[in-house]
């Protein structure tokens, strides 16, 4: 099976992802990491792994369909099984959705439906609320809103400090991520073959 990895920051994710691919965790080859941003530190995790790497910027198009045109060239031309979204920081729109429907994977730092959009960590932590997570969900149309896959619960101490709320949810992400996605592809592989 072949992963698509797109993602727009640090790659920590990505990083996790790929270790669990290395070690026969994920039963997959990532065949091409995406980046919206050409300078993210993600570019050089997966350079350093020796992963294809394509970078460009919906700012380098007349429109965001054009944009997404190219991309999913790309990931025709390289036929990909699975698109895994790992801090991608853009909304995906119809052009790949249309596609890759129930073949696109988000996760999202807060228990969904709670907190979507860019600061769920953030969110949840000035909510005051006694509880977050990670969730993992397939991607539709709406902002982190698609059907979900799995979620952990990660719990809020009244010690906490945003930063040591960040590192738990990582901590969390960089297991829970991998596992599911090891799941989520020995699954489909299994209905690939049945």
């Amino acid at each position: 099976m072949k992963l698509a990895i797109f993602a727009s920051g640090n790659g920590s994710n990505f990083q996790a992802i790929a270790e669990a691919v290395k070690s026969g965790e994920i039963d997959a080859e990532i065949t091409l990491l995406f980046s919206d941003k050409k300078d993210a530190y993600v570019v050089q995790r997966a350079k350093a792994l020796q992963i294809p790497v394509i970078a460009f910027s919906p700012k380098d198009f007349d429109s965001k369909a054009m944009y997404e045109a190219e991309i999913l060239h790309l990931l025709e031309e390289e036929q990909i099984d699975l698109v895994v979204l790992a801090g991608y920081m853009r909304i995906i729109g119809p052009t790949l959705l249309e596609v890759f429907s129930n073949r696109m994977v988000n996760i999202h730092p807060s228990l969904l439906p709670n907190f979507p959009g860019l600061n769920g960590i953030k969110d949840a932590f000035c909510a005051k609320v006694a509880e977050t997570g990670v969730t993992i969900h397939y991607v539709d149309d709406g902002v982190d809103t698609g059907p979900i896959i799995a979620q952990e619960k990660v719990m809020i101490e009244g010690n906490d400090t945003l930063a040591s709320l960040e590192e738990k949810i990582h901590n969390v992400e960089h297991k829970l991520f991998p596992s599911i996605l090891a799941k989520l592809i020995k699954t489909r592989q299994g209905e690939n073959h049945s």
